[in-house]
């Protein structure tokens, strides 16, 4: 209610001074956090997220520099495109549904994108040039250095809906191209603190490493291990990467179903401040339940 009035204050104060100080106070209130990530409705959720992301985007016009509602917008509409626009073209095509799923994932990369360049923008206030230097991976430690533990967020935020938009655009030979970008930007998030967010970027590196040439099933295996001992068991997502980026591949069917009934098993009132993420997981998990005989020979 506080931001609806604040959003309409905006309206009536105009343009100069009164207005910069209006959109840089409902900025900060942007940036603060919506509370969605507690709600159980996925449904309300998704109705609501686009006129937020609106919202916020309205306000970026007046505070194109306020960090924080930068990394907000990178936040929202990776989580926005992954959570509803991805599963939706994921499901689709479990169901042989190649023709409707295709525009689903086209749309979930351009979400994506803006994400990224979001966050790409928020990098540069940080470290001039970071973004050329990115794309061409050239002269890449001394951008990255200057990226401090405050801008954890918004690397984290930035290299997801990278990687995120590389996987819905895997027919994109230049976007495919920049892969190691997000890596690069993820392993300086691991080295400021590997232990964010109850090992966020651990859980990266276990949907990442399994899927990139070369990679290696061990290290996703540590990344895991560590992950877990973290949060202890109330990031269900984590699972389902672990999931199906090495029990598919490893045509363990079992297993596999074994780790689809943890996830499914799991009470979201338990980590009432991951409920929400759980709660998808949870949709996504009875999905994959649903299509095993799809994934597995």
């Amino acid at each position: 209610m506080l931001r609806l009035l604040a959003l309409t204050l905006l309206t009536l104060l105009g343009t100069g001074c009164l207005k910069n100080i209006a959109t840089g106070a409902l900025a900060d209130a942007l940036s603060g956090g919506s509370g969605l990530s507690t709600d159980d409705d996925p449904e309300l959720v998704r109705d609501a997220a686009p006129f937020g992301l609106k919202t916020m985007e309205s306000v970026f016009k007046e505070q194109p520099k306020h960090v924080g509602l930068i990394t907000s917008l990178a936040s929202g509409f990776t989580q926005y495109a992954y959570a509803f626009v991805q599963q939706d073209a994921d499901a689709d095509e479990l169901a042989g549904k190649s023709s409707s799923a295709r525009p689903k994932r086209e749309r979930a990369k351009k979400l994506l994108l803006r994400a990224r360049d979001y966050g790409l923008l928020g990098l540069e206030l940080k470290s001039p040039g970071i973004t050329e230097k990115l794309k061409s991976m050239k002269d890449l430690d001394p951008a990255l250095a200057a990226l401090k533990k405050e801008d954890l967020p918004l690397v984290y935020w930035t290299a997801a809906a990278w990687a995120l938009a590389i996987g819905n655009g895997k027919e994109d030979m230049g976007l495919v191209s920049q892969l190691p970008a997000p890596e690069a930007l993820m392993l300086r998030a691991l080295a400021l603190d590997p232990d964010w967010e109850k090992g966020t970027v651990h859980e990266f590196f276990v949907s990442y490493l399994p899927s990139k040439p070369g990679g290696s099933e061990q290290k996703a295996r540590e990344h895991f291990e560590r992950a877990q001992a973290l949060h202890g068991g109330t990031h269900l997502g984590m699972y389902l990467s672990w999931a199906e980026g090495v029990l598919v591949q490893q045509q363990k069917r079992e297993e596999f179903t074994a780790m689809l009934q943890k996830v499914l098993a799991f009470d979201v009132n338990l980590a009432p401040e991951n409920r929400l993420a759980n709660t998808i997981a949870q949709r996504r998990a009875k999905l994959l339940q649903a299509n095993l005989d799809d994934l597995f020979n």
